[in-house]
């Protein structure tokens, strides 16, 4: 296969697999943070997802909160997503260090999705600070049990939360300096952009 038609279906298999993965995980921050469940968006995630996750739940219920089988979806689809892109690019189908790899990702993921959901919340703090659209209110309840302990520690002054920029701070960290970065491609050498949030 040619050096272009590789990197074209691995742009394919990431853009797709990836936008599902994100979706699961989504699913699983909602089940986490126990996000309305009648919101309009948590419904079309729910759709969207059911029929990969129904079928494990029977297998792995949910423990205190976390629900494993929509993890375990997560991770094979994230899997099979590195053992195409890598046979694709002449590597071997399956290795060890793929399922490293996606572990890796997966948290890396989930700081991800906080880290653009905070970032939607502090926009439309400014743009509309009383709405109450769907995809805002989903945001603020997936977001609120980070913020909730930062706020504690930088209680809101003169109206303006900045407790927020605790968690922004936080997450940079986790992400960039202690954990995911050093971990990703200084020990298991992630290929740049081969998993969705490294």
């Amino acid at each position: 296969m040619s050096a272009n038609l590789a990197q074209a279906g691995a742009y394919l298999i990431q853009i797709l697999l990836g936008l599902y993965v994100v979706t699961v995980m989504l699913r699983f921050l909602m089940q986490v943070s126990r996000a309305d469940y009648y919101n309009p968006v948590s419904q079309a995630i729910v759709r969207i997802t059911d029929p990969a996750i129904r079928p494990l739940r029977k297998v792995l219920p949910t423990f205190r909160g976390v629900d494993f089988a929509t993890l375990v979806v997560a991770f094979v689809i994230q899997l099979i997503a590195v053992m195409l892109v890598m046979s694709l690019y002449g590597n071997p189908l399956f290795h060890p260090i793929y399922l490293a790899w996606v572990l890796v990702g997966m948290f890396s993921l989930i700081l991800k999705i906080y880290f653009w959901a905070l970032i939607i919340m502090v926009i439309a703090s400014w743009l509309a600070p009383y709405s109450q659209h769907p995809v805002l209110v989903l945001v603020h309840q997936i977001t609120e049990p980070i913020c909730a302990p930062a706020r504690k520690l930088l209680p809101p002054m003169g109206g303006l939360d900045f407790s927020i920029i605790l968690v922004f701070a936080f997450i940079y960290i986790i992400d960039n300096i202690l954990v995911i970065e050093p971990i990703a491609h200084g020990y298991l050498h992630v290929p740049p952009g081969l998993i969705l949030g490294l």
